[in-house]
């Protein structure tokens, strides 16, 4: 078991507080391995395992419990003297009108709570009205190309040339390595995709034309790193023959980023320093999702490197923007705990045009922050002050 240190580092200060910890993620990306892993090191501290009570709302053992009333009733009956104890809840969206169970929780009981979800929007609504300043909030990815590599190295398995092009096109799904084939592979992804579209979108959002969302996710794959909207997919289904209004795209989107399938990047503007809300771009969760297109995108086209960068960079837990300059874009704009650093991503520096293009790319950003060019290339290309970066490198380093 690989141990997440990317995550507890971020969390294990506030063990003991009377804050709630909630976790949220792509299905399957880790979220239950990591409250495991909590409850282990406060056992460690001498927590005694009585005081440490764990339930998993994906578990059929706790399918009495989904309702309000008899989830109360639950965690009070474990309850028997006034030392703390330590609640861990997995996948608590399951639970209808969970948020004012556990703001009663947290309200008159000695306790420390850690909550899982996989729906993004877990902090809207109710919980975050009721705990306005009263949690804090991790966004768990799958694994980062170091954890990979950990993964491979705790397995005795050879680490190659190879090893970033298996991590490029099959992902960080941790479970995804446990198989022993591309068939196994394959399934593995297959089976999590339908779990997302069936319990994450299907049934929460009561939708009822599949092949249309099934069609505006094929879209949006084949476009990854691409400026979409709801109007361009609308135009594209009907070419393809199918009638839908814009308004139901935009739903449908909706509910694709809130399954945490996708993520949306909203667009900087670097001039006026403000964040616009137009021609976002979206960025899988994990690319091992792409083996399932019938049509696949080549390893190495700027997109999917693209989607990687951003996948590290949200995993190290940094605000990223698409840059919008005066004549131009630059591909990330990141918020480095109030730093700001800039990147653009390619697959190689192939000519003097490419390296025109992507260094020139900052040209019309007059400020000092540090600026980056992220290719797949082994030689140094730095110049005029724009630092160039081999992809692996940057995946096995912190800038």
């Amino acid at each position: 078991m690989i141990k997440r240190e990317l995550y507890l580092k971020k969390i294990r200060d506030s063990y003991d507080s009377e804050l709630i910890k909630v976790i949220m993620g792509i299905r399957r990306c880790g979220k239950s391995v990591l409250l495991l892993q909590i409850m282990e090191e406060l056992k460690q501290k001498g927590i005694r395992a009585d005081h440490i009570i764990y339930m998993n709302f994906e578990d059929y053992d706790f399918i009495d419990y989904t309702e309000a009333k008899e989830f109360n009733k639950y965690i009070k009956e474990k309850i028997k003297d006034k030392k703390k104890y330590y609640l861990f809840f997995d996948e608590i969206q399951n639970v209808k009108d969970f948020e004012r169970v556990i703001n009663s929780f947290r309200a008159t009981m000695n306790v420390s709570i850690f909550i899982t979800g996989s729906n993004s929007k877990l902090l809207s609504g109710e919980l975050a009205t009721v705990l306005t300043g009263r949690f804090i909030s991790i966004k768990m990815m799958p694994f980062t190309y170091s954890e990979f590599l950990e993964l491979k190295k705790s397995k005795n398995e050879e680490i190659s040339e190879n090893t970033l092009e298996e991590y490029i096109e099959w992902g960080g799904m941790p479970l995804i390595y446990n198989t022993n084939s591309d068939m196994e592979r394959k399934m593995y992804l297959r089976d999590l995709y339908n779990a997302i579209i069936l319990k994450d979108i299907v049934e929460r959002n009561n939708i009822k034309d599949i092949n249309l969302l099934n069609r505006i996710i094929q879209f949006m794959m084949e476009n990854v790193g691409g400026i979409l909207s709801s109007n361009s997919i609308a135009g594209y289904l009907k070419n393809e023959k199918i009638n839908t209004s814009v308004d139901t795209v935009m739903n449908y989107i909706d509910y694709i980023t809130t399954s945490s399938i996708f993520n949306k990047v909203n667009r900087y503007d670097i001039r006026g320093k403000s964040v616009m809300a137009t021609l976002e771009k979206y960025y899988l969760t994990d690319l091992g999702l792409l083996t399932l297109k019938s049509s696949p995108i080549e390893k190495k086209t700027g997109g999917r490197l693209e989607n990687i960068v951003y996948n590290e960079l949200i995993a190290r837990g940094y605000d990223v923007y698409i840059g919008k300059t005066e004549k131009g874009e630059i591909d990330f704009v990141i918020d480095k705990f109030g730093e700001r650093e800039y990147i653009q991503v390619a697959d190689y520096l192939s000519s003097d045009e490419v390296i025109k293009r992507e260094f020139g790319a900052f040209d019309y950003v007059k400020d000092n922050y540090p600026k980056y060019v992220i290719t797949m290339d082994k030689i140094d290309y730095s110049q005029n002050g724009i630092i160039h970066l081999n992809l692996e490198k940057f995946l096995l380093e912190q800038i």
